[in-house]
């Protein structure tokens, strides 16, 4: 008998923010951490996860998180990539967008036959290999928890828990390797040059005592107060009218992620101000773009603490070695297929790692491997397009798909 214990929305920011505070000190100190591109808040999440694994088991404890604050931090930060997406750059990486497009169909196709046929190998019922294949692979918690009663319904016992399970180890997966095999092929083929703050700071640290400085400093802090101010009402803006967006795709019968509408009005936001103002930014991008990376921080350091690392424990021997498949699959997948596809530069390392993110996870894991990778050497603006628009609607609609035919088939 375990006893359920309830946190608040606030509760749960702030166990979200000393997870990421953790993960930041852990990957300052732990060169392991550094060298790999592991996300800060995956590791300070995963410390906490284990620490409620712990209640869980040891006292019987089981912890309850509110998401609403999560929720939230996700819509900003897909609505300030919506920001981001200028049909310039868009046009720019066309061909990476359809090259994408046509590796994640291959793969989600090959996801399904290898769990399939690994579950036809050990004797298991093929609905076993549907349950650990793209499923909760590419479709995460959220196509895990749609596609569970038809499961059921066709015979597989418990398939909720088990979608549930593999969507839990795929994100944590998804989220580990990214960041490694990027690194792995950036460091091999030197595409970038590791960036270093030390130059910034020695820079800032020349000029503190100057009177001029302290002018300027001034200045400058008021007017990034107006431009933080700015961002933050365009934010706010951009979602309530991606609600209303919403509203009118949910009439079609397509069923969207609830961030699309609000990615889309931002992304007509700043296509529009664009056109009208010469291309000059009017919008504060800079600012969007950090209030976007605050929140996706946020987010992930929330989704990783609250993961039920126990729901592993009630997978079997074959389950196991089918996610483990999986996991390799990718590795091999990305690193000498998709990185080639998508022309062996960085650009194509920083996609690849955020393949890596929604393949075995979400989109929000992919987002944050490029973000690891970016911080470590540069920015790629490429990739931080493609994948959220990929992730927000080209993987359920090919995803969907391909499962339907799988399941007919079977």
């Amino acid at each position: 008998m375990h006893h359920l214990l309830s946190l608040d929305m606030f509760q749960t920011a702030g166990v979200g923010v000393i997870a990421l505070v953790l993960g930041m000190f852990f990957t300052r100190t732990v060169p392991f951490l550094k060298r790999f591109c592991i996300p800060a808040p995956v590791s300070g999440g995963i410390l906490i996860s284990l620490l409620t694994l712990a209640c869980y088991s040891l006292l019987g404890v089981e912890f309850s998180f509110d998401g609403t604050i999560k929720d939230i931090c996700m819509m900003l930060f897909f609505t300030s990539v919506g920001f981001q997406s200028n049909m310039k750059a868009l046009k720019q990486g066309g061909r990476s967008l359809i090259v994408m497009i046509l590796l994640v169909a291959v793969l989600i196709v090959i996801q399904n036959l290898l769990s399939v046929g690994i579950a036809k190998g050990m004797d298991l019922d093929p609905l076993v290999g549907m349950a650990a294949g793209s499923i909760p692979m590419c479709g995460g918690h959220g196509t895990a928890g749609g596609f569970s009663p038809v499961l059921e319904s066709m015979g597989l016992k418990g398939a909720s828990s088990i979608t549930m399970a593999c969507a839990t180890f795929g994100l944590v997966a998804g989220s580990m390797i990214g960041g490694p095999l990027a690194e792995s092929l950036i460091r091999r083929r030197h595409l970038a040059e590791e960036s270093s703050s030390q130059d910034v700071l020695t820079g800032l640290e020349a000029t503190e005592a100057s009177p001029s400085s302290k002018e300027e400093r001034s200045q400058s802090h008021e007017s990034s107060f107006r431009d933080y101010t700015k961002a933050v009402y365009l934010l706010v803006i951009a979602m309530a009218a991606g609600m209303c967006l919403s509203r009118l795709l949910a009439l079609t019968g397509i069923t969207f992620p609830t961030y699309f509408g609000s990615l889309i009005a931002a992304c007509l936001i700043r296509n529009v101000t664009e056109a009208y103002s010469g291309g000059k930014d009017v919008l504060c991008m800079e600012k969007i773009i950090s209030l976007g990376d605050i929140c996706l921080s946020l987010f992930l350091g929330m989704a990783m603490s609250s993961l039920k690392l126990w729901e592993l424990a009630s997978l079997m021997l074959p389950l196991c070695v089918i996610l483990l498949a999986q996991v390799a699959f990718m590795a091999l997948f990305v690193y000498f297929v998709a990185f080639r596809a998508l022309g062996k530069d960085y650009d194509a390392a920083v996609l690849v790692s955020g393949l890596c993110g929604f393949g075995l996870g979400a989109t929000p894991n992919a987002m944050a491997n490029m973000s690891a990778v970016c911080f470590k050497y540069r920015h790629a603006v490429n990739p931080f397009i493609i994948v959220p628009i990929i992730g927000a609607m080209f993987v359920d609609i090919i995803n969907t798909t391909v499962i339907t035919v799988f399941l007919n088939i079977l």
